[in-house]
Formats: structure tokens, sequence, C-alpha cells
């Protein structure tokens, strides 16, 4: 007898416990315990049958159990759906992108709802090169994201309103940041101030995505690898942010993408 041969029953016991122990769980403590009670008594009944040989009443078990296979698939239809995208690598992926797209409704929201009120902004989503240098200098706060708070640090009756947001992961890493300036400014309009040159500075620098509204005239601009766009529009503001910050198929096609080639499409 080889040793694979001698630990197979030993390797069988542990893939069935585990087995048992994962279906339990997911079911404990949930209205459907009573239904895998149920099933189980069955099981045990059925096996009772087999083993005082009582044939009439095996054969009525047999044939209600052909029928209660196909009753427990539709029974159990949601629950068993649930526990196999547990199992699957594809589930936990879109269970990220659906995070993802959470986060991004609610920028897009803030943003967009700042820019019809004209309230000045800037807004630095940090990508591969870490911003602490500047977030360090100014006024921390590594909360979650959500718009309600976006919307109230940039609210001209706070302290935080002036200076920049730095956004890492889903979360306001600080806020009342000071950007470095652009040192050539001439892609930059007469009509776009401090605001607009710090966030095209820190673009030129770092390779963070940098959102600026204007107080002025409302307008969303983006500056990126040291090119700024004014005027984009809500469905070209999410197809810019979802293309950097969600992984590609290619990896290729982050180091190739041209955002002012893009924005001009």
């Amino acid at each position: 007898m080889t040793f694979i041969q001698s630990i197979t029953p030993l390797i069988e016991i542990v893939v069935i416990a585990v087995m048992i122990n994962y279906f339990l769980a997911f079911f404990w403590n949930t209205r459907s315990m009573d239904l895998v009670l149920g099933l189980m008594a069955f099981l045990l009944i059925f096996g009772a049958t087999s083993w005082l040989n009582l044939p009439i009443l095996h054969t009525i078990m047999l044939l209600v159990s052909n029928a209660a296979v196909i009753a427990i698939l539709i029974i159990f239809q949601p629950e068993l759906r649930v526990a196999l995208s547990k199992l699957s690598l594809k589930g936990k992926r879109f269970k990220e992108v659906t995070e993802f797209d959470k986060f991004l409704d609610q920028l897009s929201t803030s943003v967009y709802r700042l820019s019809e009120k004209r309230v000045g902004a800037l807004i630095v989503l940090e990508n591969e090169d870490i911003l602490d240098e500047y977030a360090n200098k100014a006024v921390r706060l590594d909360a979650d994201f959500s718009s309600e708070l976006l919307e109230s640090i940039f609210a001209t009756s706070t302290p935080l309103h002036d200076g920049a947001v730095i956004v890492r992961d889903k979360k306001i890493i600080a806020a009342a940041v000071i950007l470095p300036l652009a040192e050539d400014s001439s892609q930059l309009a007469r009509s776009m101030g401090t605001r607009h040159r710090a966030g095209l500075g820190i673009s030129q620098s770092t390779d963070a995505l940098v959102i600026v509204i204007s107080e002025e005239t409302g307008k969303v601009s983006i500056a990126r690898e040291g090119v700024i766009t004014r005027g984009i529009k809500l469905d070209k503001f999410r197809g810019v942010v979802r293309s950097i910050f969600t992984p590609t198929p290619s990896k290729d096609f982050k180091s190739h993408f041209n955002l002012k080639e893009w924005l001009k499409q």
C-alpha cells in the first residue's frame, strides 16, 4: 500500500467535514435551518430502513427522495446562489467593482452638485504616487468618503474649504492641503485662477487625477499628467475616473492612455 493510498480515507474525511461545516455554517440561525434539520432526519430514517431491512418503507422513501431532490433545488435556490457566489473569485471581483461604482456615484454627485452651486473645489485622487508629503502638512482626516463630508469641507463657511482634499482608496486623507503651483501655466485661460494652477502643478509632479471646480463659472476641469481639460461633462467625468482607477484587461492600456486625446473624442 502506497503512502497516498494510506492517507486517502483521511483526506476524504477532512473534505467531507469541511463541506458539512460550510453547509451548516451557511444555514445556521436562519429560517432555512429547519428545512436542513428535516432533510437530515429524512436521511437518517432512509438509512435506517435499509439497515433494518424494511423494503416497503425503503421503496416509498426512495420514490419520495427522487422528487425531494428537485424540491430542494427549488426551495434553496436563493441560498445556493449566494453560497456558490462566495466560493467564486468572480463573485469577489463583482463585489469590488460594485464598491467602486458606489464611490464613483458619490464622487460624481458631489462634484456636479458643487458645480451647480458654483462652489470652488480642488479634489486630488491619489494614484500610485503617495501624497503624504502634502497631507502631513494639512489637516489629517482619514475618514471614509461620503458626498456629505466632501461637500461640507468645501462649504465656504468652514475653515477647511480653502485648499485641496486628498482622496486615497475611498478615504478622505486630508483637507486644506496646500499644493505646488504649476511653473508653466501657459495652457491656463485667464479665467482660471490659483485653484487651477495648483491642480495643474500637482498633476505635473505626480500621477494623481485632479478635479477642479471653478468658483466663477462652475465648470469642472480635470488635470492629469500635466494636461488640464476644462468643461468636463458628467458622462465623460465618470469615464475618465473609471479608466484610471479600475483594472483593465491589458496592462499596456494604462501606460498608453492619453487623457487629452481621449477627452477630445
